[in-house]
C-alpha cells in the first residue's frame, strides 16, 4: 500500500491486492416508520384494557406468585426445610421485634404485629424464594426520627419526662375521627408510624405501576454500604441512653449524632446502675455467643437462639428483682394480646411525611431487591424487580391498618433463612405462625423486660455493618471512587442527616460518573503487524501507523458536559491546533498586506505564495515536535462512543469544518448503529450531492477500510494519486 510520496502500484499488484481490500459493505434495515404519540398510547391502553380468560390468569398468577409455585411444592423434599428455617427465624423475630420497636419509638407489641403482618404478605406476593421481609434497623431508625418530629410538633413531652406515656392531649382539628378526641403518647405514635408507612408503600405501588423497577440500578452496592453503616452509627449512639438508663429525649434536625452524644455526656451523672449492670452482663454474654454462632454456622444445623434465651433470663431476673420498682429501671411495660381493629391513616398528616416516606419507600425497596437479587443469582433463579416493589409495597399498606410500621428485607434474618434450609416462602407462613403464637399467649409475659435489654440485642447486631470500617483500606486499594461514594455517604448520614446521606451519595455517585467521562482522553491507536487490528500506541509494543494517516480513539459518549473535552484532548494528540493555524493564517495576510513600496505584481505573487503554502506546508509546519509526521487524514474509531447528543454531533462537526479548512480529511469508523442514526438525524452528513458529497457520506464499519480509503484519495501536495 502507497504511503505519501510513494509511487503507484502496478495494474497487476492492484488486481491482486483488490479481493483483499474490498472495503465491507452491509445495507441497513429499513426500520418503520414511528408512530405518534396519540397512536402509541393508544395501542397500550388497547393491549392493557383488554379483557380475556387466559389475561386474567396470567395477571393473577403474576400479582401471586404463591400461585404459581404452591401447586408444584415438593412436599416431601422441601416441607422439613421450610418448617425448620421457618421456626428458627420466628423464635429470633421476637426479641428482636420487641427491640427494634424501641428503635421506632413505638410500643414492643407493634414490632410484632409487623414482623406477623409482612411475613405472610411477602410469601403471597413476593418473588423470592429466601428473604425474609420485616423489621429493619435503618427504616426503623428513619421511622423513629420522623415520629419523634411529630410528638414534638403535636406537644407531646418526650419519652420519660414526668407524664411520659400517660400525657393526654386533645387532638382538635386533626380531621380523623379514627384516632379518637384523646390518643395518648403511644397511640400517636402508632398514629404517624402507620400514616408514614401507608405513604410510603403508595410510592412503592405506584413505581411498581409505572414499571420503575430499574431505579434500584442507581443505588450502587458502595452507597447502600456507606448509607447502612452511617445508620448504625446513629442507632448505635440512639440506643446508649438505654444501656445507661439515661431519660434522654431524641433529638431533632441536622447532626442528632452530635447533640445526643452531648447529652449523653452532660448527663452521665444520672447512670442508672442496675441498666448499666445488666447492659454490661448482657453483652458479655451475647457478644461471643453471636461470635461462636458465626464461626460454627457451617457445621451448626440452625444457630442457637442466644438473643431467646438473654431475654427470658433477663425477664425473669427483672421480674423477681423488682428492677422497675426497686431500682427505677424502665421496662417493656404491658403488652397486650390479640390485634387491636383496623385503623385508618390519618389524612392530615401525609403532607407533613410526604419528603419523609419517600426517601424511606426508596431505601426499603432497594434494600429488598438487592438482596433478593443477590440470593436469586446464588440459587439460580430470577426475581421481577416491579413485583418486589409491590410486593414490599403491599407489605406496608395493608399492615398500616392494623398499627405496624415500615418494613423491607434485613441482610441477618435471610442469612439465618437461607443457611438453616429454606427452600420457598412456606418458612415464611411458619415463621408467621411462631409469631401469632407469641401474639396471642406469650407476649404478656415479657412485661419485665428491660428496655437496656432490647437495646444490647440492637447494638450486637450492628457488628456486621461496624465491621466495614476494617474494609476501608482494602476498598481504597480496589477502587477509589467507589471507596469515596462509601465515605461520604458514611459521613453524611452518620454526623449530618441520615435522609440526606442518601440524596448526597446519590450525588456523589452521579457526579463520579460524569467525572469518569470528563476524565477519558483520546488515544492514539495503531495497526498490529500481523492482523488489521488497532490498539492504543502507549499500551502495547510492536504497533505501527501509516503515513499521512493517524487513527484516533474516544472511549466515551461525547455529549454536552465533555464535548469541549473532547475537542481539546483531540487536537492536543494529533499535534495541530486548526483554530490557531486559521488565526495563524490570518495574521500572515495581514502582515503581508501591511507590506509597502511593493509592486502590484510582487503583491499578486505574494498571494499565490501564500495560497501555496497553505495548501502545502503549514499544515506540516505547525505540527507539535512530537508529530513531525505530514498530516493529511484523521480517522476517528467510534466503536467505544455509546451515544450523542446534539453537542457530541456539534462538536464532531466543528472537528471535521476544521481540519478541512486546513488541509487534513477527518473520516469515523465503526459508528453503533444509534451513533449513525444520531448523525444522520443530527446533520453531520451533507446534503450536498456530487464526488465529494458521496465520499463524506460513506460509512465505514472497520478501521482498515477507512485507512485504505483515505490512502486512496489524492494526496495534497502533488504527489502521486494511489488509485492511478
Amino acid at each position: 500500500m502507497a504511503g505519501d510520496g510513494g509511487c503507484c502500484p502496478t495494474e497487476e499488484e492492484d488486481g491482486a491486492e483488490s479481493d483483499q481490500q474490498q472495503p465491507l459493505l452491509l445495507q441497513r434495515v429499513e426500520k418503520e416508520p414511528e408512530r405518534s404519540c396519540q397512536t402509541s398510547v393508544r395501542r397500550r391502553l388497547k393491549k392493557s384494557c383488554s379483557c380475556s380468560s387466559e389475561k386474567i390468569k396470567a395477571k393473577v398468577l403474576d400479582f401471586f406468585p404463591i400461585l404459581s409455585w404452591m401447586p408444584h411444592y415438593k412436599l416431601r423434599d422441601w416441607l422439613l426445610g421450610d418448617a425448620m428455617s421457618g421456626i428458627i427465624v420466628g423464635i429470633l423475630l421476637v426479641p428482636q421485634s420487641i427491640a427494634y420497636s424501641l428503635l421506632a419509638s413505638q410500643d414492643p407489641i407493634y414490632g410484632l404485629y409487623t414482623s406477623f403482618f409482612s411475613s405472610i404478605i411477602y410469601a403471597l406476593m413476593g418473588t423470592s424464594r429466601h428473604i425474609s421481609v420485616g423489621i429493619f434497623g435503618v427504616l426503623c431508625l428513619l421511622v423513629g426520627q420522623v415520629v419523634d418530629r411529630e410528638l414534638a410538633v403535636a406537644g407531646y413531652l418526650p419519652e420519660g419526662s414526668s407524664m411520659g406515656n400517660h400525657s393526654v392531649l386533645l387532638l382538635a382539628g386533626q380531621g380523623n375521627g379514627s384516632v379518637g378526641l384523646e390518643c395518648d403518647r403511644s397511640c400517636y405514635a402508632i398514629t404517624v408510624g402507620a400514616t408514614l408507612t401507608f405513604t410510603a408503600g403508595i410510592y412503592q405501588v405506584l413505581m411498581g405501576i409505572f414499571q420503575v423497577g430499574f431505579v434500584s440500578v442507581y443505588l450502587s452496592d458502595s452507597l447502600l454500604s456507606g448509607f447502612a453503616t452511617g445508620a448504625s452509627l446513629t442507632i448505635l449512639t440512639s440506643q446508649v441512653k438505654y444501656l445507661l438508663g439515661l431519660k434522654i429525649p431524641r433529638p431533632q434536625g441536622w447532626f442528632t449524632l452530635c447533640k445526643t452524644w452531648f447529652s449523653i455526656f452532660t448527663g452521665l451523672g444520672n447512670t442508672n446502675l442496675c441498666d448499666l449492670v445488666t447492659s454490661l452482663v448482657c453483652l458479655l454474654l451475647l457478644i461471643p455467643t453471636k461470635e461462636l454462632n458465626d464461626r460454627f454456622k457451617a457445621k451448626l444445623k440452625a444457630p442457637i437462639p442466644f438473643e431467646l434465651f438473654v431475654v427470658i433470663i433477663a425477664t425473669l431476673a427483672s421480674h423477681f428483682g423488682h428492677f422497675n420498682t426497686d431500682y427505677g429501671s424502665s421496662v417493656a411495660g404491658v403488652i397486650p394480646t390479640g390485634f387491636l381493629p383496623p385503623q385508618m391513616p390519618l389524612w392530615s398528616l401525609i403532607p407533613n411525611v410526604a419528603v419523609d416516606a419517600f426517601s424511606i419507600a426508596i431505601v426499603g425497596f432497594a434494600i429488598t431487591v438487592s438482596l433478593s437479587e443477590m440470593f436469586a443469582k446464588k440459587h439460580g433463579y430470577t426475581v421481577d424487580a416491579n413485583q418486589e416493589m409491590f410486593a414490599i409495597g403491599f407489605c406496608n399498606i395493608l399492615p398500616s391498618f392494623f398499627r405496624c410500621f415500615t418494613t423491607s428485607a434485613a441482610l441477618t434474618k435471610t442469612l439465618v433463612k437461607e443457611s438453616t434450609g429454606c427452600q420457598t416462602q412456606v418458612s415464611g407462613l411458619v415463621s408467621a405462625l411462631v409469631l401469632l403464637l407469641v401474639l396471642l399467649v406469650i407476649a404478656p409475659l415479657f412485661y419485665s423486660l428491660q428496655k437496656c435489654v432490647l437495646a444490647v440485642i440492637i447494638v450486637v447486631n450492628l457488628r456486621g455493618a461496624l465491621r466495614k470500617f476494617l474494609d476501608i483500606p482494602r476498598m481504597w486499594r480496589s477502587n477509589r471512587v467507589d471507596a469515596t461514594i462509601w465515605l461520604v455517604t458514611m459521613v453524611t448520614s452518620s454526623l449530618v442527616n441520615t435522609e440526606l446521606g442518601l440524596l448526597v451519595g446519590i450525588l456523589v455517585s452521579a457526579f463520579c460518573v460524569l467525572a469518569r467521562t470528563q476524565q477519558v482522553q483520546v488515544l492514539e491507536l495503531g495497526q498490529a503487524s500481523s492482523r488489521e487490528h488497532y490498539e492504543d500506541l502507549a499500551s502495547y509494543r510492536g504497533l505501527h501507523t501509516h503515513p499521512g494517516v493517524a487513527v484516533f480513539g474516544y472511549q466515551a459518549p461525547i455529549y454536552y458536559a465533555n464535548q469541549s473535552l473532547f475537542k481539546k484532548s483531540l487536537y492536543s494528540r494529533v499535534g495541530l491546533d486548526p483554530v490557531k493555524e486559521k488565526a495563524r493564517r490570518v495574521k500572515l495576510l495581514k502582515q503581508q498586506k501591511k507590506k509597502k513600496k511593493k509592486s502590484k505584481q510582487e503583491e499578486v505573487a505574494n498571494l499565490k505564495l501564500g495560497k501555496e503554502e497553505e495548501a502545502v506546508g503549514v499544515v506540516t509546519l505547525m505540527l507539535d515536535d512530537e508529530s513531525p509526521r505530514n498530516l493529511r487524514s484523521i480517522v476517528i474509531d467510534c466503536s467505544a462512543i455509546l451515544f450523542l447528543d446534539t453537542a457530541g454531533v456539534g462538536a464532531l462537526k466543528e472537528v471535521r469544518k476544521d481540519y478541512e479548512e486546513v488541509g487534513v480529511r477527518v473520516v469515523l469508523a465503526q459508528c453503533s448503529t444509534s451513533v449513525l442514526d444520531t448523525l444522520e438525524t443530527g446533520g453531520y452528513y451533507p446534503d450536498t450531492g456530487g464526488d465529494d458529497g458521496g465520499e463524506k457520506r460513506k460509512i465505514f464499519f472497520t478501521i482498515a477500510d477507512a485507512v485504505r480509503s483515505v490512502q486512496s484519495r489524492p494526496a495534497p501536495n502533488g504527489d502521486c494519486d494511489t488509485r492511478c
